[in-house]
């Protein structure tokens, strides 16, 4: 082993608005004092209750992807567990969360995007 994954980082015009989206999601604490990371206006993290950091840096021209073009790719996405699609989707969409996938859960997954336009997945668990 080379690495270890120490946090995903997500670009955006406003990095707290997006820590506290994502708090939303998976619980957990919006710029937590830790020594490997300074916060401030061009940077936020997320620590989630099962340890996985997320981070948000500001970019002023931030251009989110457009899902499914790949002329505008999607970049990354995260799969979020859930037990209830409906219920998840519902309540990220209470966030801020937009659905892009008008398919349903049929296939045991939904695709939304973060108020940045970050695609993700919610799961069936």
């Amino acid at each position: 082993m080379i690495a270890k994954l120490q946090c995903v980082v997500l670009d955006c015009v406003d990095v707290v608005e997006l820590a506290r989206f994502y708090r939303g999601l998976l619980g957990g604490q919006v710029n937590r004092p830790d020594p490997r990371w300074s916060t401030g206006d061009a940077w936020a993290t997320l620590h989630t209750d099962d340890g996985a950091v997320l981070a948000f840096q500001r970019v002023d021209d931030y251009r989110p992807p457009h899902w499914p073009d790949s002329a505008r790719p999607q970049q990354f996405h995260l799969d979020l567990a859930v037990e209830d699609l409906d219920r998840s989707q519902e309540d990220a969409v209470r966030l801020g969360a937009t659905p892009l996938d008008a398919g349903g859960g049929t296939r045991g997954w939904r695709v939304l995007a973060d108020p940045a336009g970050h695609p993700f997945c919610f799961v069936r668990h």
